[in-house]
């Protein structure tokens, strides 16, 4: 019995060393990678911060693990060096309305029926960090994107932080999601969000009075911030949508499809701003999604010639070529209104400028034809050409958002003490907003990619979307 107890002993004892050095195979890991100490040096800052818009010239920026450790301080030894001479660092910009791909189930369900359709969460993230888009606001949340933020938190893929909102719609509840259609409905989904680990709720066109009234009211108690469409429902009374604690507006488009079948005007933008700002209610203006749609109705030209579709996955590839929706319902009325929404979408961009409505960067990506990461800078130069400065334009895709998503003691200015998503460029984005596309290197949470490893990675994603194109047809997806 001794004998036997005395080897139990051994094993346990070996078993736990074993497990012992594991754990700290990986907190060596995790020592090696937050004792890391990078230096930027002579380098421009572009600060973003409220209180200071100034530049700092010829700064030197020390990035100690995850965090900016200093500015203009002392260069701890062993640090390695960045030559940020005639360059420019600003914080990694936040793209406020994003669609994720993620893991998919393309068939029915049944008991144990999981996804049939797997993404790369690496090739999903590859083009936001590509582009220096280090957070992103998901409007379409599912548990899959819970997923991919924690293989992004565990260091198993390079890709932005991840703001995740659960949408709640209204109408024929077979349609499947969290539909409601009465307040007691609404409420309980909301409840239900919080319990998944939501933060966000976006409500969607559908809803009803009743229940809208009732996710936003629910999600004030529940301590949860609601972004989204403004619902049909309104149509003719606009006004009654602004309740208290609709923080958001996904889309300028949400304004004027109230006055659809309207001449659009001046005065109509000028009286959408004021409702926004009596109520406290950002906007999204989301200007790409609009360019995007019109371009795809005239021809599908604009699809197959875009140089970053050989990023996007082989099987959207091939439903924005052969299955798209917005070119099946090409019409020169279509056209016409699509070409309104533009002229309108920049006058309302001033409007709400001059009315003070704090306007956050957004570009929709994953619609047909918005390219993850690649649109955003898109986006900022349609907001530029739209009537912002150059500043405001960085501001709605830094700072702000990181405002509006309560982040701001983490990231969106460059600080120190904030975590180190940091977009360096090759030029100044404050005298040319098409600058923030020269990127010479991203922090994305304290790790260093530079422009070698961002080529390298496009480039691979690009092979493997390629060499895919016969495998991936959006006709077969139910037999994936």
């Amino acid at each position: 019995m001794k004998c036997i107890l005395k080897n139990l002993l051994i094993v346990i004892t070996i078993s736990l060393w074993g497990c012992a050095n594991q754990t700290s195979d990986k907190v060596l890991k995790e020592k090696k990678f937050e004792s890391n100490i990078y230096v930027i040096k002579n380098v421009n800052v572009i600060p973003m911060t409220e209180s200071n818009f100034e530049v700092i010239k010829n700064a030197s920026v020390v990035i100690k693990g995850q965090k900016i450790f200093s500015i203009n301080g002392q260069t701890p030894d062993n640090s390695k060096v960045i030559d940020g001479t005639g360059k420019w660092l600003l914080p990694g910009l936040i793209d406020m309305h994003v669609h994720t791909n993620a893991d998919l189930n393309f068939k029915e369900n049944s008991p144990t029926q999981g996804a049939t359709f797997f993404m790369d969460t690496q090739d999903v993230m590859t083009t936001y960090i590509a582009n220096g888009v280090t957070t992103i606001f998901e409007l379409g949340g599912r548990v899959e994107h819970f997923g991919q933020r924690n293989e992004v938190a565990k260091g198993k893929v390079i890709g932005p932080r991840m703001a995740i909102a659960a949408m709640i719609n209204g109408g024929d509840t077979n349609n499947g999601g969290r539909t409601v259609n009465n307040s007691s409905d609404a409420q309980q989904a909301v409840r239900s969000v919080k319990a998944e680990g939501y933060n966000f709720i976006k409500a969607y066109s559908d809803l009803n009075i009743e229940a809208f009234q009732a996710v936003v009211e629910e999600a004030q108690k529940q301590g949860l911030k609601v972004v989204g469409h403004i619902p049909d429902a309104f149509k003719g009374t606009t006004e009654e949508a602004f309740v208290p604690s609709f923080g958001l507006v996904a889309h300028a488009e949400e304004f004027s499809k109230q006055i659809r079948e309207q001449e659009k005007t001046k005065e109509d933008a000028e009286r959408f701003a004021q409702l926004s700002k009596n109520n406290n209610t950002w906007l999204i203006p989301n200007l790409i999604a609009i360019v995007k749609i019109k371009e795809q109705v005239q021809s599908l030209d604009s699809i197959s010639s875009m140089e970053a579709l050989k990023y996007v996955h082989p099987l959207l590839q091939d439903k924005w070529l052969n299955s798209n929706n917005y070119h099946k319902h090409s019409s020169s009325e279509f056209l016409r209104y699509l070409n309104d929404l533009i002229v309108f979408h920049k006058e309302m961009v001033v409007a709400f400028k001059d009315a003070g409505v704090p306007m956050l960067a957004g570009s929709d990506a994953g619609v047909s034809g918005v390219v993850t990461g690649f649109a955003l800078h898109d986006e900022l130069e349609l907001l530029v050409d739209a009537g912002l400065t150059t500043a405001e334009a960085l501001t709605s895709a830094t700072r702000l958002p990181a405002k509006w998503l309560e982040i701001s003691e983490k990231v969106g200015t460059v600080e120190v003490g904030k975590y180190a998503d940091l977009l360096l460029l090759d030029a100044n984005p404050l005298i040319n907003i098409k600058n923030t596309r020269k990127i010479n290197g991203v922090f994305v949470n304290g790790r260093w990619v530079d422009r070698g490893e961002i080529d390298k990675m496009l480039s691979e994603l690009a092979d493997w979307n390629t060499s895919k194109k016969e495998v991936y047809k959006w006709k077969n997806r139910r037999e994936y």
